[in-house]
């Protein structure tokens, strides 16, 4: 008889278990970004640019059920003449990924140059040519930037725009320019047939960053942060370069944006498997014991198996401590900036990064996302 209440209690304790890691299954964001570089939208690539690091922060300290969610961004542009006709005009610049840094560097790759702005096929072509999740619970968001008639082109913006809600694709427009303009050249319809909002910006505005005592600290650990990467095999020097370089765009940009891009270096959601041995002995089943010699960094290729996974070992203590204290300053920062935001006048015109957010908020609770 007790052997069989054991049995019964380890039954309903493992049933308890799987239950539980079923309730916290790891929640999924896809978020798609369509920028016009049209001769006229400078602007617009320079304040997305900019506040990259601020929306995916935000989207990054967002839960659901008390779960982090992962992350999957994609870019493409549209209304190019450096783009071929037979396309639309439309280049998909990168898929749906979690490398962050890969998004950045196309960012800064982008080019403007006169065209035509073809919304209904870029949105049909980011609905069509990207995966997206098949879970209705996945937060699935297109954000179409730009300020000619939504109208135009060969595709039609209803069929795209229908084809994207059916498939649990919100769409979102920002129209760079006067609000009833937008209205009027289609941009709010757009966004009422796909569940999304509309929103007016003025690209060429400056925006107002309001600088905290704790940002010099946050964006100097984000520095700290890169020497407790180990590059490996053949992607992994190119990944760590890439790395440096888009530090050193957004600190070009402004202290705002390099504390936002060293605050999102200490998330879970900026991980590296791929070619950082530490995300990858932690997030992957590579062994550092296990790896060939050709693999391994300089540093490392004459360790022993038991020295690697020391080495690694220690690099990952190292990265969690300074990902705690960034984390700490980034809360103080946060405390800081909403006390000065109420007693300064800060321009209240929407740009890229707040128009964005806003509409995050409103479409993540619906799919009950907390922020």
């Amino acid at each position: 008889m007790k052997n069989l209440v054991f049995l019964m209690m380890v039954i309903f304790a493992f049933t308890i278990n799987v239950s539980a890691r079923q309730t916290k299954k790891k929640p999924l964001i896809q978020l798609a970004i369509l920028l016009d570089t049209s001769n006229s939208m400078d602007g617009l690539i320079n304040q997305t640019k900019s506040e990259l690091w601020k929306i995916v922060n935000e989207l990054a300290s967002s839960k659901r059920n008390g779960v982090t969610p992962d992350l999957e961004v994609a870019l493409y542009e549209y209304g190019n003449d450096n783009l071929s006709k037979e396309s639309g005009y439309i280049k998909k610049v990168t898929a749906f990924t979690n490398d962050l840094d890969a998004v950045s560097e196309a960012l800064f790759s982008l080019k403007t140059r006169g065209g035509d702005e073809y919304c209904g096929e870029v949105i049909g072509a980011a609905v069509d040519n990207l995966k997206w999740h098949k879970s209705n619970k996945t937060l699935k968001l297109i954000f179409i930037a730009g300020n000619e008639a939504f109208t135009q082109g060969r595709v039609n913006y209803k069929n795209s725009c229908k084809r994207a809600i059916k498939n649990g694709i919100s769409v979102n427009t920002i129209f760079c320019g006067n609000y009833n303009q937008g209205v009027n050249t289609k941009w709010q319809d757009g966004a009422l047939l796909a569940d999304g909002h509309y929103i007016n910006i003025d690209q060429n505005i400056k925006v107002v960053h309001i600088d905290a005592p704790q940002d010099k600290k946050i964006a100097e650990l984000g520095v700290k942060l890169n020497k407790t990467y180990i590059a490996y095999g053949r992607s992994g020097k190119k990944a760590m370069a890439r790395q440096r370089v888009q530090d050193s765009n957004a600190e070009k940009l402004s202290s705002n944006s390099m504390a936002q891009r060293a605050m999102f270096k200490s998330k879970a959601q900026y991980r590296n498997d791929s070619w950082d041995l530490v995300d990858a002995s932690k997030n992957s089943k590579k062994s550092v014991a296990s790896m060939s010699k050709e693999e391994l960094p300089d540093e490392m290729k004459d360790m022993s198996k038991k020295e690697r996974v020391e080495y690694v070992e220690k690099k990952a203590k190292e990265r969690k401590r300074i990902q705690k204290e960034i984390a700490r300053l980034s809360k103080e920062r946060a405390e800081y900036i909403n006390k000065e935001r109420k007693k300064k006048a800060v321009n209240g015109k929407d740009t890229l990064d707040t128009a964005i957010i806003k509409a995050i908020h409103l479409l993540g609770k619906k799919k009950g996302f907390s922020f």
